[in-house]
């Protein structure tokens, strides 16, 4: 390579900067993949951009508690104003600018979309005049929970969905949620069945079965249990995705916007909790009588000098002691997502407290 020290370029401007666009639905498993692709770069200096639903940065903390040289904290940056795909030219462009006018340009950049992004629109902006001479869709890997899929839980309800469309011959439409995944299918280059020393044999065809069936063609499928995949089976795909929309079709071709009215979410902010099992029961209790679809945040736990964090999907509840809080205020946060009608900040609080306050 040829330096050019007077300009700071360097040979290799001219080529465009790869991206890797990440989708799946809420807890799938997309950051802990990001966290082992910034782990193993595989000699490349990596950028990364988060997309969170809600105003609470939890996965790009999470993200940046991981910074090393390979990918320093200042190569990654949260898009917290909106889903991805509906804030195209007042968010993401300047964002995407910005990682590429960074001193050390990267070498690859990797985009985690919210859990109810569409990855078509996001597609439609590597066109935009200001960007698509300088950088590319390397592909897009959907990230599916292998459980969740064999158990058709992609849908908050299966069984009141089909009891709905039962009863009313008219009704001929799925889900949001449904709809969200078909889409992350349409645009997928391979899917990534997470989680998958959660199911057995059984399962695990299930959810390949119902990923070949809702995919426009045949895709790659690959097992994967705590985001630990091969990078050279995710990065150096060379789809150049943008130039490939035709292929990848979408229950909102045609609409010029999206709206994420279906989903809501509420920060709950606690005291110290005294006991974590409680927690998550109270966030079991929430999934079942609310319909809570996801929770995550960072917990205070009363005699503990780590912070614990919290991701819940549904009914499961994974927690861990990831860091001592150090100067950090000790505050339990709680980011909570449901569909819209089912969130009710009063309601969801007051099963929170009633069961996890610390004694005094």
């Amino acid at each position: 390579m040829i330096d050019f020290p007077q300009t700071g370029f360097s040979g290799n401007d001219l080529a465009k900067i790869p991206v890797t666009v990440i989708t799946g639905f809420l807890g799938s498993g997309k950051t802990t993949l990001i966290r082992h692709l910034m782990t193993n770069p595989q000699g490349r200096r990596l950028a990364v951009l988060v997309n969170e639903f809600g105003t609470l940065g939890v996965d790009g903390d999470i993200l940046k508690s991981c910074a090393d040289e390979n990918c320093p904290a200042e190569n990654i940056l949260e898009l917290a104003n909106g889903c991805i795909c509906c804030t195209v030219a007042d968010d993401f462009i300047p964002t995407v600018e910005k990682l590429m006018a960074l001193p050390n340009r990267p070498d690859h950049i990797l985009i985690e979309t919210s859990g109810l992004a569409l990855p078509k629109p996001l597609l439609k902006a590597f066109d935009w005049p200001s960007i698509r001479s300088r950088i590319t869709v390397d592909g897009v890997i959907t990230v599916a929970d292998a459980e969740a899929v064999a158990a058709g839980r992609f849908a908050p309800d299966l069984e009141a969905v089909d009891a709905q469309r039962r009863a009313d011959e008219s009704l001929d439409h799925e889900t949001p949620l449904a709809e969200v995944f078909e889409d992350q299918l349409s645009c997928a280059d391979i899917v990534l069945l997470s989680k998958a020393d959660l199911v057995d044999t059984a399962g695990l065809e299930r959810a390949r079965a119902t990923i070949a069936h809702e995919a426009p063609r045949p895709l790659p499928i690959v097992p994967m249990r705590d985001g630990v995949v091969d990078p050279q089976v995710v990065l150096g795909l060379n789809a150049a995705a943008e130039n490939d929309l035709a292929a990848r079709p979408s229950h909102h071709d045609g609409h010029d916007d999206h709206e994420h009215d279906d989903f809501d979410s509420v920060v709950i902010d606690l005291p110290e909790i005294a006991d974590p099992e409680a927690l998550a029961d109270a966030i079991r209790t929430l999934a079942r009588e609310q319909q809570i679809l996801r929770v995550k945040g960072y917990v205070a736990v009363s005699g503990k000098p780590m912070r614990m964090l919290v991701q819940a999907v549904g009914e499961r509840v994974r927690t861990q002691y990831d860091r001592p809080w150090g100067a950090q205020p000790r505050q339990t946060r709680l980011v909570v997502i449901a569909e819209h009608d089912h969130v009710d900040p009063g309601a969801i609080r007051a099963v929170l407290t009633g069961r996890t306050t610390a004694k005094v």
